[in-house]
This record gives C-alpha cells, structure tokens and sequence, in this order.
C-alpha cells in the first residue's frame, strides 16, 4: 500500500467495552423516575453542553469563578436561576454535600483534576469535559479514585455514545479490516484569530508573554488559576474561552480534538499503552503557545492478539492537506479531520466524532453493504454522555463507555503526544513505571508542581 506525504501546509489497557458491569448507586433509594440534585462545577461557555442533557433533573447548585458566567445560558435554560451560587467549588461542596448527588466539570483542562477529585473524594458521581486532566499523574489518579470512591464517572467526549464507534468495533472483530498496523487521525487548525472583542477557542498574542490586562471585576483570578504555578498575570487571551493554546492550562489542538477524533481507534485498537512517542514534524510554538502544527508518532507493541501498531496525529493551521489514499475513492481530496484505519484487507474511516465508519474504497462500501453488515453486537444508546451517565446513576443502564477506565489511558496517551509537541524529539515510555527512561529530566512533566492547598495526592494513597 503504497503511503505519501500526509502532512503539507499552506506557504511551505483492556479493550473498553460498551456493556460494562453496573455499580451500585450513591443515594439508596433513588427510583429510576427519581430527579438528581446536580451540581456544575464552571456554569457558562461549554457548561451549555451539560445543562442541555440534564435538563430534566435539577440542577440545584452552580461554582464559577466567574460571576458573568452563572446565568450565561439562563435564557435557553431559566430554571438555572434556581440554582445556588458560589465561586469556590469548595466551598460549594461543603454546604450542600448532602443535597448534591452528582457533579459536572465544565472548567478548563488545568482544574479538571481538582474540581473532579474533590467531588469523589464526597462520594458524588462526576461527568468531566474532555481532556478528563492537563497532566499524566492526574489521570492515573482519576482511575485509581474510580476504584476507591466507587461511583459513577464519565468523560464527556460525544462520539464514544453514537452508533459508529459501535459499528465500527463490530467490523472490525468480524476481520473486515484484518490486522491494523498504521492509523492516521488529523484535524486543521488551531484557527488563531487577532483579539477584536470577541473571545474565540484560539487567539495568538502580538507579544510574549501575552500583554498583562485588568482582571474583571467579575473573576476571581487566584481561584480561576486553582493549582497551577505560574507568574503569568492576567490576560483577556485566556479567559473566558481562549486558555487551550497556552501550555499552563490547556493542551492545545490535542486536548480540544483528538478526544474526539481518535476515540475509536484508541478504544477498538486497545492503543493505551505506547512503548515510543516522536515528534516528526513541528511548525511554531514555544514554551508558552502551542504549535502552529505537528505530527506526531507513537508506537505500539503486541496488544494481545492484535498486531503491532503505528499511530500519527497530524494538525496544522489553516493548511493541512491529508493527502489520500489509493484506495480512496469518495472524493478527490479527504475531509477536514478523521480517521484511517489501514488494514491488512480493507482501509477504514471514521469522522470527527469517531462516526460515520466507512470503508476508503467507495465500490468496496457498496458490496459490503449489499452483502449485509456483520450483526449489531453492541447495544446502540440514546442521547450523550451526560444522559449516559445519568441513567447509569439511576439504574437504568450500564456504566457509561468513556468511565475513567478507559478515558484516564486514553488521556494518558493523548498527554505524551502533547508533551512531545512541546518539547520535541524522541521519549521512550514505561508505562508500569508511569515514566521516562531515556530522558529522565522530563518527568518533571509527568506530575505537574502545584500550589498550596492544592495538593490531592493525600487522598489517594
């Protein structure tokens, strides 16, 4: 099969499972018809998200450091001026512990940790926004406090609840695809954009460090900068929407797509467990910003009885080019993002939300499809994770897909491609050890330093 350059820009773990075992809920006595008490740990911008599948159950509290953002989404859903308000999520969850059965964290990636593991540490069932953490050490923790604290999690990544990640598992264990060795998944961007007003997902600054600005009188900036050392002040380029391309407190491209994008072929493939991960490829950013773009590599051995494994993620700014294919036959040029799955027998593909599976070759699709697709094996659910998750609270379902047994490896695995963006060059991985062999000044990536009073690791020993 013969492979070209796939990146070009403009001007130069156990396999996760969908029927897994049900755990026994934190309120007894909770009917299936009962309403949840709900609490939202960040209340505006993605919270949305959140608000709209739980709106059927009672959302009794909000934290936000911010106070602009409590009622951001009240006129779409007016029932949240109900809610009490607090701007420590602390503070929340010591007053109304007992009223609350169940939490969401919608707060950027560098206070997901903290905001998740103080609501377990309460025996509260948590849902938290991908990427489920900003370093290694805290998702390895996530799943070590799933086992200790015994309730209900979730990672709310869309695509791990549609019907084409299922389908495409099923296809793949009927050996449409035989043996897969090499995937691609890829996505265009970070689509910086000047500061004019409006708070987009990606500004780049005119200056390094960004230009220091007022702190609003709305935001708490010590409680929105929760764990995270840093001399950095405030800037309007990180809050309220555009902290992802700065390296303290989000994760970039990585962190805001590839949740998304290579859920299936992390979760079908078992790729969890790297033994290499490279930076083959880099275009822009520093310490501080996260690349224009890059490509990145990381190997795989043996996975029980699946095949050594190769798997790339590609970006880059208004310019990727994903060349296709020769088996490629929908269109002249590939889509935007996705995913290729190159088989011993068939390539496959799947969309931005790990959906929509199909084979490359659009004449082989329609002889696969007229001969009958292998049998549904894996029952297809209703709604998305937040309502996943909430049924599994009640009883009425299994535990939710994307728990933090399969999305603290998987974030694992996302976190060393960051790592290897941002530092560049090769690292060798032991994963047991959670360590670095051949470069062992950069664990200190491994478990950030935080700061006092922030510190959560006591909790788990």
């Amino acid at each position: 099969m013969k492979r070209r350059s796939l990146l070009k820009k403009a001007g130069g773990v156990a396999a996760a499972t969908f029927v897994p075992a049900r755990f026994s809920i934190g309120k007894p006595g909770l009917s299936a018809n009962s309403k949840l008490n709900i609490a939202m740990i960040g209340a505006g911008n993605i919270a949305a998200m959140a608000y709209g599948e739980c709106t059927n159950e009672n959302i009794v509290a909000l934290a936000d450091v911010d106070s602009n953002m409590f009622l951001q989404h009240a006129e779409k859903f007016p029932d949240l001026a109900k809610a009490k308000q607090f701007r420590d999520f602390r503070v929340m969850l010591d007053k109304m512990g007992k009223q609350i059965d169940a939490v969401c964290i919608n707060t950027p990636d560098h206070t997901h940790f903290v905001a998740t593991i103080e609501a377990m540490r309460r025996g509260k069932h948590v849902c938290t926004q991908k990427p489920l953490t900003h370093n290694i050490w805290e998702a390895r923790m996530l799943k070590q406090a799933k086992a200790k604290y015994r309730v209900i999690t979730n990672m709310a990544v869309q695509g791990h609840t549609f019907d084409g990640i299922r389908q495409m598992r099923e296809w793949y264990e009927a050996d449409v695809f035989g043996q897969v060795k090499e995937v691609h998944a890829w996505k265009s961007g970070p689509n910086w954009a000047p500061y004019e007003g409006e708070n987009k997902y990606f500004h780049k600054p005119a200056t390094l460090p960004p230009q220091a600005d007022p702190v609003p009188s709305s935001l708490d900036w010590d409680l929105w900068l929760g764990p995270r050392i840093t001399d950095l002040p405030f800037s309007k380029l990180y809050h309220p929407k555009s902290w992802r391309g700065f390296y303290p407190f989000g994760n970039g491209l990585f962190g805001d797509w590839m949740p998304h994008i290579a859920d299936a072929a992390v979760s079908i493939l078992d790729l969890y467990e790297p033994t290499v991960v490279e930076l083959e490829e880099v275009t822009g950013g520093n310490e501080l910003l996260v690349p224009d773009g890059a490509r990145v590599r990381w190997e795989f051995g043996r996975r029980g009885d699946k095949a050594p494994c190769t798997f790339y993620w590609h970006y880059a700014m208004q310019g990727l080019k994903i060349d296709p294919p020769e088996d490629w036959t929908w269109s002249p040029e590939l889509p935007e993002n996705g995913t290729l799955f190159y088989g011993e027998k068939q390539i496959g593909y799947t969309d931005e939300r790990s959906n929509h599976p199909r084979l490359a070759n659009k004449e082989a699709m329609r002889v696969f499809k007229e001969g009958g697709f292998p049998p549904e094996k894996y029952p297809r659910i209703k709604g998305g994770p937040f309502g996943e998750w909430i049924r599994a609270i009640k009883g009425e379902g299994p535990e939710p897909g994307a728990n933090f047994d399969f999305a603290s490896p998987f974030t694992e695995m996302m976190l060393l491609g960051v790592l290897a963006a941002r530092v560049g060059g090769r690292i060798e991985w032991d994963p047991k050890a959670m360590k670095i062999t051949n470069r062992p000044e950069l664990n200190a990536f491994i478990k950030e330093p935080v700061r006092k009073g922030w510190d959560y690791g006591k909790y788990l020993a």
